[in-house]
This record gives structure tokens, C-alpha cells and sequence, in this order.
């Protein structure tokens, strides 16, 4: 096994140790450094929110948890439905609690599917169809939560104060910057002969791998059911937070507010969206109607319940996952 050298001028050890750590010993580790360093940069933000959960009312503080546990069930039904195999249920579910924390500790998205790409591999499944699962999970939670949206904005279209989501004058820019992006990706793919290429083979490999699960109604079923729970689950949450803490915004309107904010941040690189998402919650909660520091304490509150609070015993269960080679 690859070893780690101790740094020169250190003590010497006791007789009977290893002058090694080894590689799988350091990454066990590195997750609960990285728990530590986000913490303390985030620490007056941990103070205050902690300090509004002392004045809420607690039964619904415990249904907020509770939404939170089932996301992680949620997740691992649509990871299961994104591959043609069968993943041991029990690692499945526990690599979806260790990647919500991988989530929170590198850019959005990245952390869990590295955890859950690794997870895949070591189950078996290619790298290429492990990659085209994660992509397949990744569209079906993206066409669900945008579906919902779009729902939700039908059915109550004066919910939001669109007005004070999107400055004046900013939609405009935003909407040239979209397509420029694009028609660079474009011309990317155009000029660049290999990665077209890579791309096209990726699509093919996609395109089957999708087949191959519609196919079996009990992964079809796994997968976009799954994929609609997890952010309901998500939004349930957020929700009960603010019955807890008296938000005089509507259930339903609660709800919309969280889907409206999590698709604007959603291509925000930030570690598990920290700063970002609670920005956005802020000004979507206050845009359906409530009070600018009820709704502050509110998304506080509710950032420490369905991230802080998991964060440390996500990561212990990372640092095993990865010292047990499930990942």
C-alpha cells in the first residue's frame, strides 16, 4: 500500500510504531479536517443559528429533522434507480448520508458524486456507466425540481414577488450570459475534435444506460420517485422550520420560495451552496412576505438542521466508508 512519509525533525516514535501513515489512514482523516476549517469560518453564523433554535417551538424542529433523515432514504431510492444493478442497501443509504457531508465540503454537486461514482465502482458497474448513472440522476432530480416549480408558480402565481428576486434591469444580462455560455460550449465542441468525440461516446453509453433502467418499471419507479421526494422532503423541511418559528408565509408558499431558490443558486460553485443558498432563501422567503428577520432566522435555523448538524457524523461515516473500501 502507497505510504505517507512523516515530515523530517519530528520525535522520534516509539519503538513499534510505523514510521508511515498510510494513504487510506490520512484521507479517513482529511474529511474531519474539513469539517473543522468550514466550521470555524462559518462559526458566528453556527452562534446565531443555533440561538434561534432555542426560541423555536420543537415539535416542528423535530419534523424538519425528520424530512431531512428521509432525504438521504430519497437519495438512495434514486441512486438504486439510476443503475441496472442491484447496490447493497444498507452502504447504499449510509454512502448517501457520507456524501450529503462530502456535499457541504467541496463545490455543490461535486463531493457527492465523487462518493457516489467511487461507491458505484468498487459495487462493480463500469466507470463509464457509473458516470452515466450519475448523470442520469442528476437530469431526473433537475426535471422534478424544475417541475415542481413550474407547478407550484401555476398554481399560486402571486406567491413570489418576482420584482424583488430579480433586480431591475438584471434579467437581460443574466439571460446573454446564459446563451453565451452555451454557444461557447458550442463552438468548444466544434473545434475540439477529441472531445467531441469523448462526448458523443459518453451520450451513447447515457442513452443506453437510461434505456436499460425504463425498462425495468421497479428502477423507473425508483429513480424519478426518488427524484420527486427529495426535494418535497427537502422543502417540507424548510417549511416546518418556519411553522417553528412563526414565518407568517404560507405553507405551500414556503415551499415555492425554497424550489425558486435552490434552481437560482444551483450553478453557484460553493462548497454545499454555504453562503449562497442562504442568501437566496433569505430573499425568496422575503419575497413571498415575510419579515426580513424572521425569514433570517428561519433559513439559519434551517441550515443548521439539515447541514451543521449532520456535517460531523457524516464525516465519521466517510472516514469509515473510505477505511472499509466501500468507497
Amino acid at each position: 500500500m502507497t505510504a505517507v512519509r512523516l515530515p523530517e525533525g519530528l520525535p522520534e516514535l516509539p519503538q513499534g510504531l510505523p514510521r508511515r501513515l498510510p494513504v487510506r489512514q490520512v484521507l479517513c482523516l482529511l474529511p474531519l479536517l474539513l469539517v473543522l476549517v468550514v466550521a470555524v469560518r462559518h462559526r458566528s453564523v453556527l452562534a446565531e443559528g443555533f440561538g434561534q433554535l432555542a426560541t423555536a417551538e420543537w415539535p416542528w424542529l423535530l419534523a424538519a429533522a425528520a424530512a431531512t433523515c428521509l432525504t438521504w432514504v430519497a437519495a438512495a431510492f434514486t441512486r438504486q434507480g439510476a443503475v441496472v444493478e442491484r447496490l447493497p442497501a444498507r452502504r447504499l443509504l449510509a454512502t448517501q448520508f457520507a456524501a450529503g457531508a462530502a456535499n457541504h465540503l467541496l463545490p455543490t454537486g461535486l463531493g457527492a458524486g465523487a462518493v457516489n461514482l467511487r461507491f458505484m465502482t468498487v459495487c462493480g458497474v463500469p466507470l463509464a456507466r457509473s458516470s452515466a448513472a450519475l448523470a442520469l440522476y442528476l437530469l431526473a432530480e433537475s426535471v422534478t425540481r424544475l417541475g415542481l416549480l413550474l407547478v407550484l408558480l401555476v398554481a399560486f402565481p402571486g406567491a413570489l414577488h418576482l420584482r424583488t428576486l430579480i433586480p431591475a434591469g438584471a434579467a437581460g444580462p443574466l439571460l446573454l450570459a446564459g446563451a453565451g455560455v452555451l454557444c461557447i460550449a458550442a463552438l468548444t465542441l466544434l473545434c475540439v475534435g477529441r472531445l467531441r468525440t469523448a462526448v458523443a461516446a459518453f451520450l451513447r453509453t447515457a442513452l443506453r444506460e437510461a434505456r436499460s433502467v425504463h425498462a425495468r418499471p421497479a428502477r423507473a419507479l425508483a429513480l424519478w420517485g426518488g427524484s420527486l421526494a427529495f426535494p418535497v422532503l427537502q422543502a417540507a423541511g424548510l417549511t416546518a422550520v418556519g411553522q417553528a418559528l412563526d414565518l407568517p408565509v404560507p405553507p405551500l408558499h414556503m415551499a415555492l420560495a425554497y424550489l425558486a431558490a435552490t434552481v437560482a443558486v444551483a450553478l453557484v460553485p460553493t462548497p454545499g451552496g454555504l453562503g449562497s443558498v442562504e442568501a437566496a432563501l433569505v430573499v425568496a422567503l422575503v419575497a413571498a412576505g415575510g419579515p426580513v428577520a424572521v425569514a433570517t432566522a428561519v433559513v439559519l435555523a434551517y441550515r443548521i438542521i439539515t447541514v451543521w448538524l449532520p456535517l460531523l457524523p457524516g464525516a465519521l461515516t466517510l472516514g469509515a466508508l473510505v477505511r472499509l473500501k466501500v468507497i
